[in-house]
């Protein structure tokens, strides 16, 4: 029989593993099954919910249970990808010609997908507001807005969003929400508990752990889950393989240890950076500074490895500083156990960054599991030879 867990640790190690199901097996079975035939007199198959793993899938399930579980939520679908999930969880609210906003520093395919692709095919326009406007909000709601997505800490420049606020706001108007709540996860905040519709993640990063898979989440209620599961992950066939899965749960499985380590880590590096005579801004929310100190002691429950930076100099001190970086590898993703550095804005145009709402020249790091030491010695010798 399976049973439900409250504490965040048992959730990890337990939550969606059903050992009478699965014949004792401390790890769930992988169901690398397309089909899953019907019952019958003659085969004596025992009655099951499955037809096809594009709709659902027992491995899949597996994970989704403790992914919805981990986020205090009803229910929670898998996808194939971060994108997938989000894709997803916008069609599920918008049609055609209607109006969206969101933050100006969100996830690039994110943006690109609300500003030229939903534009192009469905006439829908978006609303991209500075963090000062978010404050804002209720001046920029029309009669056509279906959606409010946002995506709190944001990229780039990890600034929130007041989710109580929006999402009292979005009731009153009759519109929907949805989070990209891929930086703080599941363990550091809740949205849904703050009224927001939808939470997104991309699985990829810290839900894995191990730079090893590519997969998304939807987080919601058990109705909304419902018609997403009928509608969008049937339709466009965005379903999770089952490998995939199952590796997720594995990663999950360590997930609060991992994490723990990574902010560690982390908080070390960002004082070290903003004590650095060739640094001009540290920006991560572990630091607990700022004008947004409220929103980050409100809704963030802890932090992890992300952050960014721009040096006190140039582009070239910048693009120097990537060459020079040893244990940092150059890598676009984040979230797993390797540390990475990776130019965000470094050689943009004013213009562009000002679409993105963030600084020129910001260098993004991900602090993996390594020695701290290691880490520090590594940035110093880069952020010297930006001087050279």
């Amino acid at each position: 029989m399976e049973h439900h867990y409250e504490k965040v640790e048992d959730i990890l190690v337990h939550e969606g593993d059903d050992y009478a199901k699965f014949m004792g097996s401390v790890a769930p079975p992988i169901y690398q099954s397309s089909l899953f035939v019907r019952p019958t007199t003659a085969n004596g198959i025992p009655e099951h919910p499955y037809a096809y793993t594009r709709a659902s899938n027992p491995t899949v399930e597996a994970v989704e249970k403790k992914i919805a579980a981990l986020e205090g939520a009803e229910a929670a679908l898998c996808f194939s990808s971060g994108m997938a999930a989000i894709t997803s969880a916008i069609m599920h609210f918008v049609e055609k010609d209607c109006h969206v906003i969101t933050v100006k520093s969100i996830y690039g395919p994110a943006r690109n997908f609300l500003c030229n692709y939903l534009p192009k095919k469905f006439g829908v326009k978006t609303s991209f507001l500075s963090c000062e406007e978010m404050e804002h909000i209720e001046d920029f709601i029309t009669e056509d807005t279906r959606l409010i997505y946002l995506e709190s800490p944001s990229s780039g420049v990890f600034r929130l969003q007041d989710l109580e606020y929006i999402a009292t706001l979005a009731k009153e108007h009759g519109i929907g929400t949805v989070i990209d709540n891929t930086y703080a996860t599941s363990l550091y905040q809740h949205p849904l508990e703050y009224g927001i519709d939808i939470s997104v993640h991309t699985a990829s990063k810290y839900l894995g752990g191990h730079s090893d898979l590519v997969a998304g989440a939807v987080i919601s209620s058990k109705e909304i889950c419902r018609q997403i599961q009928n509608n969008e992950r049937v339709l466009y066939g965005a379903c999770i393989d089952p490998h995939q899965a199952w590796l997720l749960q594995r990663g999950m499985r360590t997930m609060k240890l991992r994490l723990e380590q990574h902010a560690k880590n982390a908080l070390i590096v960002a004082q070290y950076l903003k004590n650095h005579p060739y640094v001009k801004e540290v920006y991560y929310p572990g630091l607990k500074e700022g004008p947004q100190k409220h929103l980050i002691e409100k809704y963030l429950k802890g932090f992890n490895g992300l952050m960014s930076f721009v040096i006190d100099g140039d582009t070239d001190a910048a693009k120097k500083f990537l060459d020079s970086v040893t244990c940092f590898l150059n890598g676009c993703s984040w979230g797993g156990f390797e540390s990475l550095a990776v130019s965000y804005t470094v050689g943009y145009s004013q213009e562009s960054c000002d679409a993105m709402d963030c600084p020129m020249n910001l260098i993004r790091l991900h602090v993996g599991l390594e020695n701290v030491d290691t880490l520090i010695a590594d940035l110093e010798q880069a952020l010297e030879k930006t001087r050279k």
